[in-house]
Order: C-alpha cells, then sequence, then structure tokens
C-alpha cells in the first residue's frame, strides 16, 4: 500500500514552479467555515499545501500552521511564499496522535488511491486532537480515473465517500457538492467534506 501515486507525484515534481506560482487564490470561504470551529491560535496541519496560499491565510489569522507537501519541488515552491521551512510528507507518513486542532487538506487527497484512502483518513483522524476539525475537497465522480494530465484522481460521489470515513467513527460529518474549476480549467463538481472527531 503505498497511499499516492507515483505518476501524478511526478507530474508536480515536473510542473512545479508553474503551478505554484499561477496566482491561485486561497480558498477563503471554505478558510473560514473550517477556522470557526478552532480555538484562536490553534494548531492546523496543511496536507498537499501546493503554492502555500491557504497555510499563507491561516497563518495571517495567527492560526499555528505546519504546512506539507508530498512533492520536494513543491514544498521549495511554497518555502518561496512563506519565508517559512514547509515539511514533505507523504500521506503515508502521518505518523502523529493527538496533535492537531485542525487538519486541512484542499484538493490533495484526490490523488490517494481509492483502496487506500480510508487508511489515510484513519492517519488523520489519529493526529487530530479531540474535538478537531478535518477539512478535504475531492472532484467528484463515480469512478476512478487519470486526467488529461495523467494525473490519477479516486473521484468519489457523496455516497462512496462517506463509506471511506465510516471507520473511524466521527462525532459528525458534513459533505456539501458545489461547481468550480481546477488546474485543468474544465468545469468541475467539487465534494467539500468537514468531519470533526469526537471529543
Amino acid at each position: 500500500m503505498s497511499g499516492h501515486d507515483s505518476v501524478t507525484l511526478n507530474f508536480y515534481a515536473d510542473e512545479a514552479e508553474i503551478y505554484a506560482t499561477r496566482g491561485q487564490e486561497a480558498s477563503h470561504r471554505h478558510i473560514d467555515a473550517f477556522l470557526k470551529h478552532l480555538p484562536a491560535g490553534g494548531t492546523i496541519l496543511e496536507l498537499g499545501c501546493g503554492g502555500g496560499q491557504d497555510s499563507e491565510a491561516m497563518l495571517a489569522r495567527g492560526f499555528d500552521v505546519t504546512p506539507t507537501d508530498g512533492t520536494p519541488e513543491i514544498a521549495r515552491e511554497a518555502e518561496k511564499r512563506l519565508g517559512r521551512p514547509v515539511r514533505v510528507l507523504l500521506f503515508d507518513d502521518l505518523d502523529e496522535h493527538g496533535v492537531y486542532d485542525g487538519v486541512w487538506a484542499n484538493a490533495c487527497l484526490l490523488h490517494v488511491p481509492r483502496q487506500d484512502l480510508p487508511r489515510i483518513i484513519e492517519r488523520i483522524h489519529a493526529a487530530l486532537k479531540p474535538g478537531g476539525v478535518f477539512y478535504a475537497s475531492f472532484k467528484a465522480g463515480t469512478r476512478e480515473g487519470r486526467d488529461k494530465f495523467d494525473r490519477y484522481y479516486n473521484y468519489p460521489s457523496e455516497d462512496w465517500l462517506r463509506s471511506a470515513y465510516k471507520e473511524p467513527v466521527w462525532k459528525s460529518l458534513a459533505i456539501a457538492e458545489e461547481g468550480g474549476s481546477g488546474y485543468d480549467a474544465l468545469p468541475t463538481s467539487w465534494l467539500h467534506a468537514m468531519a470533526i472527531k469526537t471529543p
């Protein structure tokens, strides 16, 4: 079990500078919804930070953010923006327990092979403090596949995604669908999931 797709990682390694500096705005509306559940100055782990825009926004609001990315080349680009170290972390290497008030995973867990996603979610659950909050977003679909850049996506339906979160048990799990786009500039249905760990 790898928890990642090597072809997808290679794409981000090759496109790191272009991807990280393309002017992507922070996801302010979803960040606001996430942060309102956290204590002031709370600890946040960002997975798959990309260019660092979401970490930058949360740091500016006084939160203690640990930005990470699975691609060293992307991590270096994010460091330029953030002016601080960005840890290189593959999802399978997350091995912390009760450390974070929140885990932010915007448009990154969508690359985890379907069979591995429940296990990665368990690792995130373990890394959260009791009552901690976990946000993740996914490109919606009905079956896994690759896009025009050969990046792997798990493309979950809401029902399938709920089943992936089933173990461990969460206090609450809310999933909302909305339209948007991505790096490929194509119209995309997105699933936004917010889960709260049992206190």
